[in-house]
């Protein structure tokens, strides 16, 4: 079956955030113009290798999409949609900078069947934006939000991190505050990972970087728990909140580990059983796709024991958890047959609960979530596994 989602990778920034470790270069002096349409020559040679069927999500993130100028982003709507259906109803999102928010940037999107957007605002702290290398304001991203709503876009989704250098609860309450009174249907609320190549990463091996402690942290996402819930936008996934209907359809895909295409420098995708990435650097991307061929940089088929831990804990990430019918649907083996021992552990902790069909963390469970994840990676040692019969 082809899969039902594709995602889009722009790597062009006109600055460097920080915190963030995606794959991105400045946007001055780039091949912009080449790059998009060797993308758009990406997705006709994967739908010579593959038949793509019509598409339920397709996202286009960065880098920043929103980098492009009125008419790149032009072409490159029109070529999505020459060689990646969708169908009717689908899910279109498009990252979104809270900088680029002009009205005709997004009137090109928006006639270009882009249906969601989601914005990294990250914190309405002017100060703290600063502090973590964004350019924009506070005042720019409630102006860019309007400017959306006048073109026309409902379907929006902010991001905001906590455990900002010097941030304290209070700073992260008023962010909190703000977000609702901008009444979006969805939120990403996530908590600063340090990641190796940025920034805060080097600053934080050096010693200067004066982050909120564990206890502080742990306040600030029960904080946001409380606040969204509140506000009636339900906690469906570890990081998002949304109004029932709202829920991000593509990130819904990745977190039930269902295969999905990829296009762009440094994209990962899932086809096949494959998981495959494209190469990274620009040049080295665009290079094979000038001679007509797939800038694939790695390939690797996954085994039935890598499936079923992706299965487990992307799927316990989900606030609706793991379903012991689908499981054997598709690995051909119970669910308590293999993880008997290991969810009585954590049902025992409190960090586990039933569900009808399942499995779902507690209130506790969703504190120490990459405790419970990392508890599902197979030891074969403790249990007896065969690559294709499964577990004996």
């Amino acid at each position: 079956m082809s899969p039902k989602a594709a995602y889009i990778h722009i790597p062009f920034c006109s600055h460097i955030c920080y915190y963030c470790d995606f794959n991105k270069v400045f946007i001055e002096g780039q091949p912009v113009d080449e790059y998009i349409e060797l993308l758009i020559r990406e997705m006709e040679l994967t739908g010579k290798k593959y038949k793509i069927e019509p598409l339920e999500t397709l996202y286009v993130g960065g880098g920043t999409p929103s980098s492009l100028n009125p008419q790149q982003m032009d072409r490159l709507l029109d070529g999505i949609h020459q060689y990646l259906p969708l169908k009717k109803g689908a899910e279109f999102s498009m990252e979104l900078n809270p900088d680029d928010g002009t009205h005709e940037l997004l009137s090109v999107m928006k006639q270009g069947g882009v249906n969601r957007l989601s914005m990294g605002v990250q914190t309405f702290n002017n100060d703290l934006l600063k502090a973590i290398g964004r350019k924009h304001t506070k005042e720019t991203a409630i102006r860019t939000i309007e400017n959306a709503r006048k073109v026309g876009f409902e379907n929006m989704s902010i991001d905001l991190i906590f455990r900002l250098p010097k941030q304290t609860i209070e700073d992260f309450q008023q962010s909190l505050e703000m977000a609702m009174s901008l009444n979006l249907p969805h939120y990403s609320i996530y908590s600063l990972i340090l990641e190796q190549k940025t920034v805060f990463y080097n600053l934080m091996r050096q010693g200067k970087l004066p982050l909120p402690s564990q206890d502080e942290e742990a306040d600030m996402f029960e904080l946001a728990m409380k606040t969204m819930e509140d506000f009636g936008r339900h906690h469906y996934e570890i990081s998002n909140y949304a109004l029932p209907g709202y829920e991000s359809r593509h990130n819904l895909h990745y977190w039930k580990a269902d295969e999905y295409f990829a296009f762009g420098s440094g994209a990962h995708g899932y086809v096949n059983g494959v998981r495959y990435q494209n190469n990274g650097p620009i040049q080295h991307y665009i290079e094979p796709l000038r001679e007509g061929k797939l800038p694939i940089f790695s390939e690797t088929q996954l085994s039935k024991k890598q499936l079923i831990e992706e299965f487990m804990f992307l799927g316990l990430r989900k606030f609706s958890g793991v379903s012991k019918k689908e499981f054997m649907e598709r690995f051909g083996n119970s669910m308590d047959e293999i993880y008997r021992e290991v969810i009585q552990e954590l049902i025992e902790e409190g960090l586990l609960t039933t569900t009808s069909d399942g499995y779902v963390l507690t209130h506790r469970g969703k504190f120490l979530g990459n405790n419970v994840f990392q508890s599902f990676l197979i030891d074969e040692n403790r249990m007896k596994f065969d690559e294709n019969k499964g577990f004996c």
